[in-house]
């Protein structure tokens, strides 16, 4: 084994964030299974917002960089690394949380979750380039109570669109939009790196 990798893990919190992403998975299954009980399908929606936004959220506390300087002087281009760690993570938590509301393709079930977890991790990988790691959730927290608590009212297309993180699974412009987000913060982040952060944030 690679004897940079542990020190890599380190420097960027993984263990923490594993352990993060899989109390997150177990909040979703406990929580999801409290809300079975009921018969509307529209009653998971706070878990198919809530836990991909607190997925994103561990994701992003992993996606610091300690010295943007070595980052950039390093003999081995560090894009690489940032793509597999953000995509690995990524990857992760798409296939635990969707074990929470499997069963309900489509409605509110894992069709809705990963693409909620895909946005969410765009939207938190776009705000690690522009305010740091640290605060790379609240962007995310931001939209997605927003979109929460403002779609109530909201039909038509456009809604489909803005408020992705509580539409049902298969609507076709709210994976558009996740996915966009999901791109934009993907390929950001790899080419750029998180926002070097002073001792304070």
């Amino acid at each position: 084994m690679n004897p940079g990798l542990p020190l890599y893990a380190r420097s960027r919190a993984l263990p923490q964030t594993l352990t993060a992403l899989a109390a997150t998975a177990g909040f979703a299954v406990w929580a999801a299974g409290a809300l079975d009980a009921c018969l509307d399908p529209g009653s998971r929606v706070p878990v198919v917002a809530l836990a991909p936004l607190l997925a994103a959220a561990a994701i992003g506390v992993s996606l610091r960089s300690d010295s943007d300087e070595l980052d950039r002087t390093a003999v081995r281009p560090w894009w690489t690394r940032r793509l597999a760690q953000l995509l690995a993570l990524t990857a992760l938590a798409s296939a635990v949380l969707p074990v929470a509301v499997a069963g309900h393709a489509a409605t509110f079930g894992p069709p809705a979750m990963v693409r909620n977890v895909l946005g969410c991790v765009g939207i938190v990988a776009l705000a690690a380039v522009g305010l740091g790691a640290r605060l790379s959730w609240l962007p995310a927290f931001g939209y997605v109570s927003a979109a929460y608590l403002g779609s109530s009212g909201a039909h038509g297309r456009a809604a489909t669109v803005w408020a992705w993180p509580v539409q049902p699974g298969p609507q076709p412009g709210a994976w558009a939009a996740a996915l966009t987000a999901f791109a934009l913060g993907t390929a950001l982040y790899a080419v750029r790196g998180a926002r070097t952060e002073g001792p304070w944030g």
